[in-house]
C-alpha cells in the first residue's frame, strides 16, 4: 500500500493548527506537510508558503512531494466573508476546484472539504435540521460552501475522486484565537473572563447555535478519513453536532468558574447571520454511516477550556 503523504491548506488557521497536530500524531510529522499564505504563529514544520489560487504552482508542489491526501481547509470566513464578496468567491471556490481538478490528474487518493452550518439559510429547518434539506444561505461564505459541497459529489459521481466532508458547526477551541467567524464569541468569552475582562458580545443573548469543541471536530475529521469509502453514503457533506447554546447560556457556564464574569450585548452585523443559521442540528446520518459520537458537553468542554487556557 501506497505510504500516506498528507499535505494540509490553510493549516494556520482555528481547525488547521489543531489538525496538523492531529494527523502528525497519527501518520507521523514528516508525513503531514502544513501550507498556508501567512507564517505560523508557533513552529510547525514541515510548512511551506502555498497560494491555492496558482493552481500550476500548487499541482507541481503536490506532485513533487508525492502528496496522496489533501485536507483542503484554506478559506475566508462568515464575517469576514461579508467585507470582500468577490475574494471570498474566489479563494473559497475556486480554491476548492484546482484542488479537484489536480486529485483527478494525479490520481491523489482522499480529499477532505470542511463545509459548515452558514449552509443554511432562512427556509432551513431551524430546528433539529435533517441531512436532506432546503440550502438557501445568505452570506457568500455559505453560498461557497454550497456550491463546494455539489462539485465534490460531482466530482466522486463523474471521476471518482474520494471526496469527503463535513458541515461543522461552531467550533471552540483553545489552540489559537478564531478571527473572522460569526460563532467567535464562544472563544473570545473563555479568554476575557480568564483575563478578568468584561466582554462584550456582538450577538444577542438569546441567538441559540450548534456548538461543537475542538478535540471532538478533529476526531470527527480523522475518522471520517479513516472510513471504509463503501460506508460514505453522502457525498455533498455530513451534518455534524455536538451541542446548542446561546451566549447567556454560555456565560453561565463560565460563572461557575469566574461568578464576577462581566457581558454586556452589542449585536452586530454577524447577528443578522447567526439569525439565519440552524439552532439544532440532525446528525443522524454520520451516526449511522461512520459511528459518529460526539464527547464534550458545554460543562465538560467549559471545564476542559479553562483547565487549558490557564496553563
Amino acid at each position: 500500500m501506497k505510504e500516506k503523504k498528507i499535505l494540509l491548506t490553510g493549516a494556520n488557521g482555528q481547525i488547521g493548527t489543531a489538525l496538523t497536530k492531529a494527523l502528525r500524531d497519527i501518520h507521523g510529522k514528516e508525513n503531514v506537510i502544513a501550507t498556508d499564505i501567512t507564517e505560523p504563529k508557533i513552529k510547525n514544520e514541515p510548512f511551506d508558503f502555498i497560494d491555492i489560487l496558482n493552481k500550476v504552482r500548487l499541482k507541481e508542489y503536490i506532485g513533487d512531494y508525492k502528496i496522496t491526501q489533501i485536507y483542503h481547509l484554506a478559506a475566508i470566513l462568515s464575517a469576514s466573508g461579508e467585507l470582500n464578496p468577490q475574494k471570498t468567491w474566489e479563494v473559497n471556490l475556486n480554491g476548492l476546484l484546482s484542488i479537484l481538478d489536480i486529485a483527478v490528474d494525479l490520481k491523489l487518493n482522499k480529499v477532505f472539504f470542511p463545509s459548515t452550518i452558514a449552509v443554511y439559510g432562512p427556509t432551513t429547518l431551524r430546528k433539529n435540521t435533517p441531512q436532506h434539506v432546503s440550502l438557501e444561505p445568505e452570506t457568500v461564505y455559505g453560498m461557497s460552501k454550497v456550491a463546494g459541497e455539489l462539485w465534490c459529489n460531482y466530482y466522486n459521481l463523474k471521476y471518482g475522486v474520494d471526496a469527503r466532508s463535513v458541515r461543522y458547526p461552531g467550533i471552540i477551541g483553545y489552540q489559537s484565537i478564531p478571527q473572522g467567524g460569526t460563532t467567535d464569541y464562544a472563544v473570545e468569552m473563555f479568554h476575557a473572563a480568564i483575563k478578568g475582562e468584561p466582554y462584550e458580545c456582538f450577538l444577542k443573548a438569546d441567538t441559540k447555535l450548534p456548538m461543537m469543541y475542538m478535540p471532538d471536530a478533529i476526531r470527527a475529521t480523522t475518522e471520517l478519513m479513516e472510513t471504509d469509502a463503501k460506508d460514505i453514503r453522502v457525498r455533498t457533506s455530513y451534518n455534524l453536532a455536538a451541542m446548542s447554546f446561546s451566549p447567556v447560556e454560555l456565560v453561565e457556564e463560565i460563572r461557575k468558574h469566574y461568578p464576577n464574569f462581566e457581558v454586556s450585548y452589542k449585536p452586530d452585523f454577524r447577528q443578522d447571520i447567526a439569525a439565519s443559521w440552524s439552532e439544532s442540528i440532525d446528525d443522524s446520518s454520520a451516526r449511522a454511516d461512520w459511528n459518529w459520537e460526539n464527547e464534550f458537553d458545554i460543562t465538560k468542554m467549559t471545564e476542559d477550556m479553562i483547565k487549558n487556557l490557564t496553563k
